[in-house]
């Protein structure tokens, strides 16, 4: 899709760096324009070519057709509003890619300039963070989640979608709150075991020097989200907070079964148990 549009991307990270790419390679930009308060992340995201130039904030809405919001979520809920108080009374559109969505809809829910927001979350990332992390097919074939879709304009929305269906991504719609309770449940919890399972390992790995030498792909693969940012997750979990305790609640219900029949010698619970978990693979596969 060619499209003469420009797009300022807030915040160069992973994530805002694989939507330039992939934005820049499909043709639906024309010019890419980056903001940035991290010196290094400007330098890397120019020699990278993911932006054209970087500017203020101010300058960077006033110049784009299209302003994505990529910092982390506590950072998006206190930009959004600044950036529709910018734009009000024009047809610029802005939107975030946050991984929680209903502080960011109650931040905005009353600004007249409400309709050119249209909140979005790409179900996609990996553990690494920074420009030079940035993958240009980071979001092919991922699903793109857009919230209270019935809250933005129609010219505002149809844009979006547009942005996301250029990078190939399928479309789901719901509403703020059904989505930060589906995400506690397949993106929040699976990170916070990755943590608590990294803390465990290093405190053991205290006495018994031979763990981490023994790692192998399970463990590996178990603890690969726990290279994630702090900067990022910590926000999540707290603006997340009420379902995300109602998973780990459920997660831990369920580690207490696996001691109980471990305790107990029971293997045929033990077994039921692993059986039932495996019928994930029909939803995964």
């Amino acid at each position: 899709m060619k499209m003469t549009v420009t797009i300022s991307i807030v915040g160069l990270g992973l994530i805002g760096g694989s939507l330039a790419k992939g934005l820049r390679s499909n043709g639906f930009t024309g010019k890419i324009i980056g903001v940035d308060n991290n010196p290094q992340h400007c330098t890397i995201s120019m020699y990278c070519g993911l932006a054209d130039e970087f500017m203020p904030l101010d300058e960077a809405v006033s110049k784009a057709d299209i302003i994505v919001l990529c910092t982390p979520v506590d950072t998006n809920c206190k930009l959004l509003p600044q950036v529709l108080n910018m734009i009000s009374g024009t047809g610029k559109v802005v939107t975030d890619m946050g991984s929680t969505k209903a502080d960011i809809a109650a931040t905005v829910a009353h600004h007249p300039a409400r309709g050119r927001y249209v909140s979005a979350h790409p179900m996609a990332g990996t553990e690494y963070s920074g420009p030079a992390a940035a993958i240009d097919s980071l979001f092919t074939d991922k699903v793109a989640i857009i919230c209270d879709a019935e809250r933005s304009d129609d010219d505002a929305l149809h844009l979006i979608t547009a942005l996301f269906q250029s990078l190939h991504m399928r479309l789901q719609f719901m509403n703020s709150a059904e989505h930060d309770v589906h995400v506690a449940y397949v993106s929040h919890i699976s990170h916070i075991t990755s943590f608590a399972l990294a803390l465990c390992v290093l405190e053991k790995e205290k006495d018994e020097k031979n763990i981490l030498s023994l790692a192998a792909g399970g463990f590996e693969s178990t603890v690969r989200l726990s290279k994630s940012k702090a900067e990022t997750w910590a926000p999540i979990f707290t603006g997340n907070a009420k379902s995300i305790i109602e998973v780990i609640d459920t997660y831990i219900e369920k580690m207490n079964l696996f001691k109980k029949y471990i305790e107990a010698g029971d293997a045929a619970s033990i077994r039921e148990l692993i059986i039932t978990a495996n019928a994930v693979k029909r939803i995964l596969d």
